[in-house]
């Protein structure tokens, strides 16, 4: 049975021109953001589906409510595709967010006061690998391992002493800053060899997974955590893969332990998400984003940036602005005004405070979907120099923004669902 539906617009005037505002801000604008994507329309129209009516707590054919027959085969989708999409023996498609995920895995693995060696977020990692700011560092005890501060390379030598050493029952392995390859069989030689249970939290790199371009840790981790919005074009959202033998502490963790009843309008989304990833095409978009992220850190490069590491392997790349003579945050209010979104982050050895840092980190994923290829990328490149080269000048600003909203003009958004898999 349909229904006429009320439209946003005459219900909430107020949120529909919300809404239509971020809308043009994204249409206007050029999103280097590496934590963000643009969605298909059939992962939008999932996620505001009349699923969002039905509560579900529990599992497919575990449920404490009545009337979950749909719902449950939507979830078995969703984690049917999930499994076959990262060849995993088992998925848990219920974490709202990637954070939750990581703290529902490691009440699956750890109790309060155990021991988690996790990447240090000044040199890339993330909140929930041990921040002491974050509940990963507060109810666990946290040794952090990081990059050399002069490569901006990952030593996995260090890392294996400072395991040895520290003896932890879980290591985490993953980044939110870190551009090239992480080396996940030494991450997992090294969780074998102190007796420890390897967690890869791969939320930056699962689109990138998916498409063949970056390495699985599947094969190496005892779990594996992600979000499905990054590089995986997926709604806002979390899942886990495990071994089976970690599947009903982690099923158990997620519900009861750390959440309740699941978003299965958003499962369905992930689902559509997971499908969409499994297409040739996927493939082909996953390599696109690999191949612009290495022409704008080329570009930049070529224009006197600095580039952490020196390039990128993935999707991200990490700018040392020093010799540019700007801070983090100077450079993204800059960069936002005149419509390139970037953010600022710390970058390793960092002088300056976390809430100005000496960094930004740029990413490729959302504008390889809107279907702009390494040309764009370079002229983003110019862009951000000049801008950045003459920030106080208001001419030269409005220039600038002009020129971005030309070149976002180029590729529309109305444009994503046929140009992010052609």
């Amino acid at each position: 049975m349909t229904t006429r539906r009320r439209p946003l617009e005459e219900g909430d005037p107020q949120i529909h021109a919300l809404i239509q505002r971020e809308v043009l801000r994204q249409e206007e604008g050029l999103e280097l953001i590496a934590s963000e994507n643009f969605a298909s329309r059939a992962v939008l129209e999932a996620v505001g589906s009349e699923l969002t009516n039905k509560y579900a707590e529990g599992y497919p054919g575990r449920r404490y409510y009545g009337g979950c027959e749909v719902v449950d085969e939507v979830e078995r989708l969703a984690i049917g595709r999930a499994r076959a999409l990262f060849r995993a023996e088992h998925a848990n498609v219920q974490p709202h967010a990637g954070a939750q995920a990581n703290l529902a895995a490691y009440f699956a693995v750890l109790k309060p006061g155990d021991r988690l060696l996790g990447m240090t977020l000044s040199h890339g990692g993330h909140l929930t690998h041990g921040s002491p700011v974050n509940l990963s560092g507060q109810l666990f005890e946290v040794a952090q391992y990081g990059v050399n501060e002069t490569s901006g390379l990952l030593d996995m030598d260090r890392v294996r002493e400072q395991a040895r050493a520290f003896r932890p029952q879980l290591i985490v392995a993953g980044a939110s800053a870190y551009p090239r390859v992480i080396d996940f069989a030494a991450f997992g030689a090294i969780a074998r060899e102190v007796g420890a249970v390897l967690l890869v939290d791969m939320a930056h790199y699962a689109g990138l997974i998916a498409g063949g371009v970056y390495p699985s840790p599947v094969p190496h981790a005892d779990i594996v955590t992600s979000t499905t919005h990054k590089t995986l074009r997926g709604p806002r959202g979390g899942f886990i893969l495990c071994r089976e033998g970690w599947g009903k502490p982690i099923d158990k963790m997620v519900f009861p332990g750390t959440q309740g009843g699941p978003l299965e309008h958003v499962i369905a989304a992930k689902a559509v998400a997971f499908g969409e990833a499994q297409r040739p095409e996927f493939r082909a978009y996953a390599a696109r984003v690999v191949r612009n992220a290495v022409a704008l850190g080329e570009g930049l490069a070529e224009r006197g940036f600095v580039l952490v590491s020196g390039g990128t392997d993935s999707h991200l790349l990490l700018v040392d602005l020093r010799s540019k003579r700007v801070t983090g945050k100077a450079a993204q209010a800059v960069l936002d005004d005149v419509g390139i979104h970037v953010n600022k982050n710390t970058i390793p050895g960092d002088p300056e405070s976390p809430f100005v840092t000496s960094g930004m980190r740029l990413g490729s994923a959302a504008l390889t979907t809107r279907g702009m290829g390494p040309a764009e990328m370079r002229r983003i490149a110019e862009l951000i120099d000049v801008v950045l080269g003459a920030a106080d000048d208001a001419a030269v600003r409005r220039r600038v923004q002009r020129d971005v909203r030309e070149l976002a003009a180029a590729f529309p958004l109305a444009g994503v669902a046929a140009s992010a898999l052609k």
